[in-house]
């Protein structure tokens, strides 16, 4: 399974690759929303995870950009200002299915996010 990271904070992003990869996911980063969606186009994730506020086009720009070819593509949105963007993340939550996570989350909190859109099962593809 792919993952496709979208974080302007490299050091965030780079952990959470490193995580993923231990768990088995192949996993492609981007630093922003522009790079993000290239990255999307190239690399064709079955899960995005990315931050909210980005340079360039932000997480719900982004995802909006995405769904355009891939309607139900599974997301994970990540913020440090979770409470901002509360009635945008409901509406997600309830048109998509998105999910999301306050930074700082934990280990557990991030892996039980991807097994529960991804499966269980973790499968190198």
């Amino acid at each position: 399974m792919k993952i496709l990271i979208i974080d302007d904070n490299v050091e965030i992003a780079s952990v959470l690759q490193e995580l993923l990869e231990i768990e088995g996911y192949r996993v492609t980063m981007a630093g922003d929303g522009n790079d993000g969606y290239s990255a999307y186009l190239d690399f064709k994730p079955d899960l995005v995870i990315t931050d909210i506020q980005m340079p360039g086009r932000n997480g719900f720009e982004l995802m909006e950009e995405i769904r355009m070819h891939h309607p139900k593509m599974k997301t994970i949105y990540m913020s440090a200002a979770m409470a901002q963007f509360r009635l945008l993340l409901e509406e997600e939550k309830e048109r998509y299915q998105a999910d999301f996570l306050a930074k700082p989350f934990a280990r557990k909190e991030l892996m039980s996010l991807v097994s529960k859109n991804l499966g269980q099962g973790v499968a190198l593809s």
